[in-house]
């Protein structure tokens, strides 16, 4: 019996999140190779666009409404998704690897009972069963998963299942009111830093480390992000010492990142680190010991100080 996948799209502030066209896109190519049924959900209230959804492979989205359910609430959010699986007979569902889907996939995997693999970067048909493909030991390694349970959870790595070019098909909207959430916890606010972009979605990404020698010294990092039309991120131990937000902190307790371009100024490159931005398609570090550990994993580096190195390579920029 063919598989019915469900992904689960993301919104803030009712506007879809970039994450739910590439989870559409790859749900829709895994369900088209298999033979499967997909659809898509979404919780939320007054959700923008979401016909847009059809673009990208998935023609049905059935929005779970209700207007306490803008911000989002684990408990409410984790039953509503559950329920709705079970309604339809979902048997796969995929999420993005993002803050929002590491926290609701899990929970939505236990009330379904169905085994989960975290953060795929890869998704392949092997014999009708859905293979996927996920870094292991900090990102040093990848291993292949099968899941054997009826039900089965992914997540997806955000800027990796590259969506596409959009076609022109609407896709069908279905509301279901939420009478009743389940509201025993929920995000009462959400502080969003203004005209910045966010590090797990960015496409190019400039992140400055201890080498930026204090938090001031970060204007250089913001300008060459500006030139570039980049995402600021920063290491532990910046974010540790109180210069950069947590939001834009990259690494194994930060996030997981996947730009096509990231650019290192001033980081070592310890293996925390690395685990979070290794599968950036190119890597360009700029640091001043040459046995720096993030010179091992760059496509391009510069040896060199990167208070000499970047005012330079700003102003070649601009021209």
């Amino acid at each position: 019996m063919a598989d019915k996948i469900l992904v689960v799209l993301e919104q803030r502030d009712s506007q879809l999140k970039k994450i739910s066209f590439e989870v559409a896109k790859a749900g829709s190519d895994i369900a088209k190779s298999t033979g499967s049924e997909v659809q898509a959900v979404i919780v939320g209230n007054e959700v923008a666009d979401l016909n847009k959804i059809g673009n990208y492979g998935v023609k049905k989205v059935t929005v779970l409404k209700n207007s306490e359910l803008v911000d989002y609430s684990p408990s409410a959010y984790s039953k509503a998704v559950a329920d709705f699986a079970n309604e339809v007979g979902a048997n796969v569902l995929f999420f993005g690897n993002t803050a929002l889907g590491k926290d609701l996939a899990p929970r939505v995997a236990v009330k379904l009972d169905a085994g989960i693999a975290m953060d795929c970067v890869e998704l392949n048909n092997t014999d009708g069963n859905i293979v996927a493909t996920r870094p292991i030991y900090a990102g040093k390694a990848l291993i292949d998963v099968q899941i054997n349970s009826d039900k089965k959870v992914f997540t997806l790595r955000p800027n990796v299942f590259n969506p596409g070019d959009p076609s022109t098909e609407d896709a069908e909207i279905v509301e279901k009111n939420i009478d009743s959430p389940d509201l025993s916890t929920k995000v009462i606010e959400t502080k969003k830093a203004e005209g910045k972009l966010d590090v797990a979605e960015a496409s190019i990404i400039v992140s400055g480390g201890r080498g930026m020698k204090e938090a001031d010294n970060f204007k250089l990092v913001e300008e060459l992000a500006d030139v570039l039309g980049a995402a600021v991120g920063a290491s532990r131990a910046v974010v540790d010492a109180g210069w950069r937000p947590h939001a834009e902190q990259v690494g194994q307790t930060g996030k997981t990142v996947s730009p096509n371009l990231y650019v290192a100024l001033g980081i070592s490159g310890a293996i925390q680190h690395l685990a979070g931005m290794r599968s950036s398609k190119y890597i360009v570090a700029i640091n001043k010991d040459p046995d720096a550990p993030i010179f091992q994993v760059a496509d391009y580096g510069i040896t060199g100080d990167v208070f000499e190195v970047v005012p330079a390579l700003i102003e070649e920029l601009k021209k």
